[in-house]
């Protein structure tokens, strides 16, 4: 989940700037599971993915299903594709169209494949994911909220519907809320890298809020820290926090590990918007980020599911 990580991972093989090889047409389900827990562990996120509070048995598809997201991520991101991000993610949509069909021939796709078929997996969220990720390729603005919440509605919350569905866990009550806490934790994530962004010439604060708090793309531009960028962003936290509690239903009612999982992630994402307001919503000098002193308060504050479940 964007979504979505807490461990700090690094990369031995730079896969996080390259694009997976295409292996043998007939290569093995078990090594290109395999393929896939090696990119998901050679990435860092913010949140956790496919973590030990993963029972074991679902981890291998977990990875798989951030495997496909990551590498389409680096295509619409990454330095070394410019020029030809639609034409690799478009290649990346064919892929998916024919692994449903029985005919993947490269790794990420053959266990993917496999994934969609033993869990009945919506192949339209993973088209939906893709469709976020042409977004990038073509919006580094957004006029209103609400545009940036339709991208969201591609980019975020797909993964956890497809987590739900795996899990077996699809009620329509269970999605409702696991949109809410997917698009807080992707727009938690745009506030926290505000800077980051910026240098990427992408601005996800919408224009009609720059209006709203007196602020402009050009002092954005300066990095100026005004009481007016200050109040811009604690806006964007507080709403983002109220995301975060429309869901918070699910992270008590899901049981077992990945109600735990879940707790874990909800908790991370509230951290980061704490320390944004702790900030007093200055993102621009210093980019929030969490701690083990953190982790370790949420490991602990995860066990706590009674203090999920509404009164």
């Amino acid at each position: 989940m964007q979504h979505a990580s807490l461990l700090i991972k690094t990369t031995e093989d730079s896969l996080a700037s390259m694009a997976p090889p295409v292996l043998a047409d007939h290569l093995s389900v078990s090594r290109a599971f395999e393929y896939c827990l090696k990119i998901t562990r050679s990435h860092y996120e913010n949140f956790p993915v496919a973590s030990l509070a993963i029972p074991k048995k679902y981890r291998p598809y977990v990875a798989t299903i951030y495997a496909f997201a990551r590498t389409a991520d680096d295509f619409a991101d990454e330095k070394q594709f410019e020029g030809t991000r639609l034409d690799r993610l478009n290649e990346w949509d064919e892929k998916l169209e024919n692994c449903v069909k029985g005919r993947a021939n490269h790794p990420v796709f053959t266990a993917l494949g496999e994934t969609i078929r033993k869990f009945n997996l919506p192949v339209s969220l993973f088209s939906d994911l893709l469709t976020a990720f042409k977004m990038d390729t073509e919006v580094s603005r957004y006029q209103t909220f609400d545009q940036v919440l339709n991208y969201c509605r591609y980019s975020a919350n797909p993964v956890g519907r497809i987590i739900l569905y795996l899990f077996g866990f699809p009620a329509p009550r269970f999605l409702e809320c696991s949109d809410a806490i997917c698009t807080a934790l992707q727009l938690a994530n745009f506030w926290q890298d505000t800077a980051v962004d910026l240098e990427k010439d992408r601005i996800y604060i919408p224009h009609e809020d720059f209006v709203r708090f007196h602020y402009s793309e050009d002092e954005l531009k300066k990095k100026i820290c005004n009481e007016n960028f200050r109040r811009l962003i604690l806006f964007q936290a507080e709403r983002t926090q109220r995301l975060f509690d429309q869901g918070k239903f699910l992270c008590g009612t899901i049981p077992g590990r990945l109600g735990f999982e879940l707790r874990l992630t909800w908790l991370g994402g509230a951290a980061i918007l704490k320390k944004i307001r702790n900030s007093g919503g200055n993102v621009l000098a210093h980019r929030p980020v969490l701690r083990k002193t953190d982790i370790l308060k949420m490991f602990f504050g995860a066990l706590m599911k009674r203090k999920f479940i509404p009164k």
